[in-house]
């Protein structure tokens, strides 16, 4: 307690401690126990009052004929929640055999009940001669303190108080009045106010449960700080505490056992009550976390946390699979100490597939050893495919993705990576927030891998750094929504020439994501994304390396053909974007939107010392048939650092091209070009020059033309001046066109009525925009 502010319970409560002195009479003092229905000292010819002791006044004069002569206050003594009473004595022998003295207190329970196993008497003193006075005392109190004598815990109310007369009988005594005094101020401090656990029964011996005692101390506390000094507090029960906590001593408690602390909740409160160990103390903090109503957010209090090996989010949290209300770990960092825990698992099986179960592998041999959240790699499998679940007993795996060229029997190879926080344990975790946390992978291991299934999974201002395979990762739809803004993701592989690194930022196989102004350095692919509807806006991604003309990656891998995704504001360094369809089951185009709805516009695309074929924006179909129905370029600006390229946008034909005869919605307009030989626009006017008189002009857009697609729409022909007949005269009449002519369909050609020659603007699209 503060200084000044404890006082007795005499004075601030009224409390009647002090049972009454000798001369009010022996009718109130019990040679047995004091318990009701015992004898008292007032008709027994052993004892008699003494009203002029010469050294006491009056006392108690007692002739000692039991082996164990009592002497027992009949009243209730009251015993309060946390208070320690020191009861004192003095007495002196006057003739006979000298007997030994000492404290002797009988304890009650609830209802009047005795309560067995207590301590009912304290040190005991001998008399060794006669007319000495001596003094003895012993303090009763609920907790283990250094200096009390009868530790009674919380379940004695009351006492019945006194003294024994020990040793041989016949002996003649004196007594003083007996005196009882609240000397709980002596187990205080003096600088806080504080509750001890230990006054209300804890013992921290490590083997008793203190669970309770931790309870009724907070129950107790009304505002003061609970303590916990020095020990160990095994707590056996989940244990919730209302008031602050202040941790001398630790805690230990089974896996499934819960440590609120509704007051202090906060990473550092934590690491206090487990003994430093942060690693568990994360663990116990998100546990409380996701069980704790009264707080959405753990405040790591700035603390890096060493960590030896993945933290299993949803082991830490046994009692729940399932939870879907907003949740916030933020202010901190996780640094990771190397180890074989970090090793990445590897296990090849053989495995069926087929197109028409998508998301499935069957007769997988040796499934049990294959883990949930491994990577899959092999033939007809695109990027980023994992392993969503497993059934040992059908010899079945769920994948994220389906894979794109994979019918029939293989052997399958499948890596799981190790991630700092693995919240694969979920069945479904959705709201989860990470903010302002450094994950200081150290080449040793991945960040984070997602839960199976969850909407609106957020990281804010965060750093992954330095992660050996992968920053964020998602083996299922976990990514439901997910926003990821304001973030850095700095690779491990920043010495490696571009071809030769290996780990990808983050993916994503569900819808709506959200990346916005994070930075991501070095890494093979800053994302790979899987669903649709994602807004990429305001970022800055480059991979670039020191080698000249050296080939480059795609930032940005775009999976899904009905895309419905903008990329807008973003800064594309050294880097390109690829739209594919390497994660359908039926590649070859099939009844479906194809290569549809996707926005790039205002963005900044900068590349240095590529070769000449480098493109900032490639398509790639994986079958035969898919064609663009919804692609706006605008907007942009396309800059080259040395050698020109050749143009910056392309089809990658290594499984198949387009059908440029069923463009439609393509809008390629209002670039900037720097050191680009070829820029393209869709719409684009040509101007065309026919310099004698010819009834069919044949327009070439020369290589302008987005994807070198075809001229397959001539919306406006404009003469530039007059258009002239053969004789010199005015032609006002219109021409009719034929598209894709020529031999790649890049050439457009206006029929008119008679010969003309002159000049005329002509706007040519490679779609039909209706």
């Amino acid at each position: 307690m503060r200084k000044g502010i404890w006082m007795n319970k005499a004075i601030t409560d009224g409390v009647v401690f002090m049972p009454p002195a000798f001369e009010a009479g022996l009718e109130m003092w019990s040679s047995g126990d004091g318990t009701p229905g015992s004898p008292s000292y007032a008709e027994s010819a052993t004892a008699a009052f003494v009203p002029a002791d010469q050294d006491f006044g009056g006392a108690l004069e007692l002739v000692k004929a039991e082996n164990v002569q009592k002497l027992r206050y009949m009243g209730e003594t009251p015993l309060l929640p946390g208070c320690y009473l020191q009861v004192r004595a003095r007495v002196k022998a006057l003739g006979g055999a000298l007997p030994g003295v000492r404290i002797a207190a009988w304890p009650g329970g609830a209802g009047g009940v005795p309560l067995p196993g207590l301590p009912q008497t304290g040190p005991q003193v001998s008399l060794t001669a006669y007319g000495e006075v001596v003094e003895i005392s012993a303090i009763i109190g609920p907790g283990s303190r250094t200096g009390v004598d009868l530790v009674w815990g919380r379940s004695a109310l009351y006492a019945h108080i006194g003294l024994d007369l020990t040793g041989p009988n016949g002996g003649i005594v004196r007594i003083d009045d007996i005196e009882i005094e609240d000397v709980t101020s002596v187990f205080l401090r003096d600088m806080l106010s504080v509750v001890d656990v230990r006054d209300y029964g804890a013992v921290g011996d490590g083997t008793s449960d203190d669970s309770a005692a931790f309870e009724a101390a907070d129950a107790d506390a009304r505002g003061r700080e609970v303590l916990v000094p020095a020990g160990i507090y095994r707590l056996a029960e989940s244990v919730t505490f209302q008031s602050r906590v202040q941790f001398e001593g630790r805690v230990e408690m089974p896996d499934d056992k819960i440590l609120a602390l509704t007051k202090n909740f906060d990473l550092p409160s934590y690491i206090d009550a487990f003994g430093d160990d942060e690693e568990l103390a994360f663990k116990k903090a998100f546990q409380a976390l996701l069980n704790n109503a009264g707080h959405e957010s753990l405040d790591l209090g700035g603390r890096l946390l060493g960590i030896r090996a993945p933290i299993d989010m949803q082991a830490a949290v046994a009692n729940r699979t399932f939870f879907n209300q907003r949740r916030v770990i933020r202010n901190g960092q996780f640094s990771v100490f190397s180890g074989p825990a970090w090793d990445t698992e590897v296990v090849t099986s053989q495995a069926r597939y087929a197109p028409a179960d998508p998301k499935r592998l069957t007769n997988v041999q040796n499934v049990a050893s294959i883990p949930v959240g491994a990577l899959i790699e092999g033939n007809g499998v695109g990027r980023e495919v994992y392993v969503r679940a497993r059934n040992i007993a059908a010899q079945t795996l769920e994948i994220s993705a389906p894979l794109y060229d994979a019918d029939g029997v293989q052997v399958f190879t499948f890596r799981r990576f190790k991630y700092i926080l693995d919240f694969s344990g979920f069945d479904d975790l959705g709201r989860m927030t990470l903010s302002d946390i450094e994950f200081q992978c150290s080449g040793e291991c991945s960040a984070i891998l997602l839960p199976p299934q969850g909407s609106g999974f957020a990281l804010r201002d965060c750093f992954i750094t330095r992660p050996k395979d992968r920053g964020i990762s998602s083996h299922g739809e976990g990514c439901q929504g997910m926003l990821i803004d304001r973030c850095q993701f700095l690779s491990n592989e920043s010495p490696l020439a571009s071809l030769e690194r290996q780990s990808i930022g983050l993916n994503t196989n569900a819808n709506d994501v959200k990346l916005r102004n994070n930075r991501a350095v070095h890494f093979r692919h800053f994302a790979v994304i899987g669903g649709s509807s994602s807004i990429i806006l305001g970022n800055h991604w480059f991979q670039g390396d020191t080698l000249q003309n050296s080939p480059r990656l795609a930032g940005l891998v775009l999976t899904r053909t009905n895309n419905r995704g903008t990329v807008t504001g973003n800064y594309v360094d050294n880097s390109f974007i690829e739209w594919g369809n390497e994660h359908d089951q039926a590649p070859e185009f099939s009844s479906e939107f194809s290569f549809s709805q996707l926005t790039v516009s205002g963005n900044t695309f900068l590349a240095s010392q590529v070769p000449p074929w480098f493109s900032y924006l490639v398509i790639k179909p994986y079958g035969a048939g898919h064609f663009l129905n919804g692609l706006t370029v605008t907007g942009n600006s396309f800059r080259i650092i040395g050698t020109p390229v050749d143009r910056v946008e392309s089809v990658d034909t290594s499984f198949a091209s387009l059908d440029y005869n069923r463009f439609a919605n393509v809008t390629f307009r209002d670039n900037m070009f720097n050191n680009v030989n070829s820029p393209s626009a869709s719409p684009v006017t040509l101007e065309h020059t026919e310099a004698s008189a010819s009834q069919a002009w044949v327009v070439a857009a020369d290589a302008k033309l987005p994807f070198n697609a075809w001229a397959q729409v001539v919306e406006a022909v404009t003469a530039a001046g007059p258009l002239r007949r053969a004789d010199g005269s005015i032609y006002y009449g219109a021409p009719y066109y034929q598209a894709k002519q020529g031999p790649n369909s890049d050439q457009v050609t206006l029929r008119w009525e008679t010969p003309v020659q002159g000049t005329a603007m002509v706007t040519v699209r490679i779609d039909d925009p209706f």
